[in-house]
């Protein structure tokens, strides 16, 4: 394999310029959001999740975005998951969006607010049922000592819901994420690459800037 310092790649795919923006981040968001997928890249909506734990230390994961509404960015997880623990100490929260085939990426930093029930069983309705079944299967980020053993909890979880409707577990829920900021970046040419920032003001409303690469 070549050094890695030797991987290298200009950045030639399209320029973000003033004429582009919106007067508020969720409609541009939403316009690459549609770029990416009509584009066909894999899993167009995954993002990286950034918590921090009581004790100050960051951790990230991929998981996938659900929702965008004018209130934020919309996640579902299980309530005893790192990440949900993470949130219950200190919900400030950092998602980001790689669309590296677009050469595109989007920073949000904001805080995150648990889902009501209500919203909550709406979504977890809309799963297929093994994927329902599967979220009682699993204590998410919890140790279990063989994929076999995850494989029978599973099982015994669809013998028991083999009839009728899955029930939405009471440890597993959402979250909005509401962001004061949202940095759209746009790969340029030599490095040059467009930055524009996005800030909600103290009266809500949002300003923006172009920053440097």
């Amino acid at each position: 394999m070549k050094p890695l310092q030797d991987f290298r790649q200009e950045y030639r795919t399209g320029q973000l310029d003033e004429s582009q923006l919106t007067e508020e981040p969720f409609a541009l968001f939403n316009r690459w959001l549609c770029d990416a997928i009509n584009a066909k890249l894999p899993e167009p909506n995954a993002m990286t999740v950034a918590t921090v734990d009581v004790e100050g230390q960051p951790s990230q994961r991929i998981v996938l975005l659900k929702d965008v509404t004018d209130e934020g960015f919309i996640f579902y997880t299980n309530l005893g998951s790192n990440k949900a623990k993470d949130l219950a100490g200190n919900n400030k929260i950092s998602l980001h969006f790689p669309w590296h085939l677009l050469e595109r990426q989007v920073k949000v930093c904001g805080v995150a607010t648990q889902l009501s029930r209500k919203k909550v069983m709406q979504y977890f309705l809309s799963r297929p049922k093994d994927s329902q079944i599967g979220a009682w299967a699993s204590q998410q980020s919890q140790p279990i000592s063989t994929r076999q053993l995850l494989l029978t909890q599973f099982a015994q979880m669809k013998d028991k819901f083999a009839n009728g409707e899955v029930p939405l577990p009471d440890f597993w829920g959402g979250f909005l994420v509401k962001p004061h900021l949202v940095e759209f970046w746009q790969g340029g040419e030599h490095r040059l690459h467009d930055r524009f920032q996005y800030r909600l003001s103290a009266d809500s409303q949002w300003t923006y800037q172009r920053l440097m690469p």
